[in-house]
């Protein structure tokens, strides 16, 4: 390389082969995607068992900066509302947050599913029930799940998701759960 009165220069051709190459960085970092910059590279998996079918699941459903469609659908089917069948696309926002409290409590064991996806039928037959569910709950929307983790509390596991600060999270000590969903940010229970 030459400098800009044709000379070459060794040590300019370095230094601006590092300036050159870190601009580069600057500039392609810049001009991604910002869902590209947020989702990092990587594999992630959950296991579930779900308390009322007795079904197990762990699958892969991200690697490499991308979701895993087999997988993803997957946990969508898994997560159905247990009372009817019906199916609902699951936000991926809420397979993250479990993962990263999966990985926030420190445990090997797969979560312990009660709800995910609710349908409206059969949120508005246990609201008529008594069993205090929301009337627009965010499981209908595909937004939010009720789980449970051997080996740790309900307050263990409700305090770990507070932590993250990226949903609402309720805790349910006499029915032994915890509700994890990421809408608003807000608690309940103690």
């Amino acid at each position: 390389m030459t400098d800009k009165a044709g000379s070459k220069n060794p040590n300019w051709t370095r230094r601006q082969a590092l300036v050159g190459g870190g601009a580069l960085l600057v500039g392609s970092t810049l001009a991604a995607p910002a869902i590209a910059r947020t989702k990092l590279p990587g594999v992630r998996r959950l296991a579930f068992f779900n308390l009322h079918t007795h079904e197990k699941i762990d699958v892969e459903y991200f690697a490499d900066g991308q979701y895993i469609s087999d997988g993803v659908h997957a946990l969508d089917r898994f997560m159905r509302d247990v009372r009817n069948g019906k199916q609902h696309r699951m936000d991926r926002d809420l397979y993250d947050l479990l993962y990263d409290l999966h990985s926030k409590i420190r445990t090997n064991e797969p979560f312990h599913l009660i709800s995910g996806y609710r349908s409206p039928d059969t949120n508005a037959w246990l609201r008529s029930i008594g069993r205090g569910v929301a009337k627009h709950s965010l499981h209908m929307r595909g937004l939010a799940a009720d789980i449970r983790v051997p080996g740790r509390s309900t307050h263990q596991v409700w305090r770990a998701a507070r932590g993250m600060k990226r949903g609402g999270v309720g805790l349910y000590t006499r029915s032994g759960f915890v509700h994890v969903d990421i809408g608003r940010v807000r608690y309940w229970g103690s």
